[in-house]
């Protein structure tokens, strides 16, 4: 009960993840223009990947732990609505915005459905 079942959503969402947290150690320019176009501190920057980390790494125990994933895949939609959230409050509805955040939020949404509810 509470395994991810298809569980190849969850690690198709996880290396989303580990991907977004490796181009965000030396941040890629599309990284960059988001995160200074929500006012995000830049000496606060580290934090993001490290969550993005530990939500990747419940991501994957969760396929043999149940329970695990699926706080992971909640975690994860709480992340990318708190980012929707600095960047309709910073008005910087971009690219990035478009792609990115809601990218990673609907993703994030379908991995809950189609491994956990469907």
């Amino acid at each position: 009960m509470y395994l991810p079942d298809p569980s190849w959503t969850v690690v198709a969402l996880a290396a989303l993840l580990l991907l977004d947290a490796v181009l965000s150690v030396k941040p890629a320019k599309f990284i960059d223009v988001c995160l200074t176009g929500v006012n995000f501190p830049r000496n606060w920057w580290w934090a993001l990947i490290v969550i993005k980390l530990v939500a990747v790494a419940g991501l994957i125990i969760g396929i043999w732990v149940p329970g695990v994933a699926l706080a992971a895949t909640v975690g994860v939609i709480a992340y990318f609505l708190c980012a929707g959230v600095a960047h309709v409050r910073a008005k910087f509805l971009q690219q990035e915005f478009w792609v990115n955040c809601l990218g990673f939020l609907g993703s994030a949404v379908l991995v809950l459905i189609f491994a956990f509810i469907v």
